[in-house]
């Protein structure tokens, strides 16, 4: 069976993805092309009747855990050692500049 690429079809996909490509380029890129396509033709003669379909390559899934709520043992651990607070919160420099000018 012929490769349905040929150079008429190689100058539109390349005028559709916006390539321009040399003499020498087209050459290389049509062989490796039809080589491709003749990839997945040799594919589809293959008997797959007895093969179990596959989505990613694996068929881990994933467990997700029961969201709860859980406390931090350390929270406010070192807010004694702080020099500053303000409203429950650690009050620290402006980084960005001072707001008061």
């Amino acid at each position: 069976m012929p490769s349905p690429i040929n150079k008429k079809i190689l100058k539109y996909l390349a005028d559709l993805a916006r390539l321009e490509l040399s003499p020498r380029e087209e050459e290389r890129l049509l062989k490796d092309l039809q080589g491709i396509l003749g990839h997945f033709e040799e594919l589809q003669r293959l008997d797959t009747t007895e093969v179990a379909p596959m989505t990613g390559g694996t068929s881990l899934k994933n467990v997700f855990r029961e969201d709860e709520e859980r406390k931090n043992k350390y929270a406010g651990a070192g807010v004694e050692a702080f020099p500053e607070k303000e409203g429950g919160f650690l009050k620290t420099p402006p980084v960005f500049g001072n707001d008061d000018q």
